[in-house]
């Protein structure tokens, strides 16, 4: 046990140091770049969530209008029309509308759904072929994605009915 003690009163006597100013300033560097490359991965994260979310609600503003094109099968052409200016009154227990009528109160709502839900210039189309039978509705949700540069894009839902 004494040679142990020996042993280590020898080694007393070497320097022991700490960190060198060289060692610290290195260390904040190596963890700034750390700190920007999370940073960097955070912002690419969302703009991918905004963009996710943008094109799943043009899914979901395409399968709605579908939805009431299939509801009001009779009003055929009427859907491929500029949409009402207004709303109507064809919503509601005492309300009456003919197919045509219905078909542009349809539209309405539907641009005004599409102008709320998506960023930038969002748009919606359809287009009717009576070349093929069952006809086929092509509905077409555009609109502008943030970014640098800013990116045009789309969602194109075919139905035939």
């Amino acid at each position: 046990m004494t040679q142990m003690m020996a042993q280590k009163t020898t080694n007393r006597g070497s320097r022991i140091g700490g960190f060198s100013m060289v060692e610290v300033l290195v260390a904040l560097i190596v963890l700034g770049v750390g700190m920007l490359g999370i940073a960097s991965l955070y912002v690419v994260t969302l703009r991918s969530s905004g963009s996710a979310i943008s094109r799943m609600q043009a899914v979901n503003l395409a399968s709605d209008l579908g939805d009431r094109i299939r509801a009001n099968r009779t009003a055929r052409e009427a859907y491929e029309g500029a949409p009402a200016t207004t709303g109507s009154s064809c919503v509601g227990d005492s309300a009456v509308c003919n197919p045509t009528q219905m078909a542009a109160h349809d539209l309405f709502t539907w641009q005004q759904q599409i102008a709320a839900a998506l960023p930038g210039d969002a748009t919606g189309t359809v287009v009717i072929d009576n070349t093929t039978n069952p006809i086929t509705y092509r509905i077409t949700v555009s609109w502008t994605e943030p970014g640098n540069p800013p990116e045009q894009l789309s969602y194109v839902m075919r139905l035939q009915i």
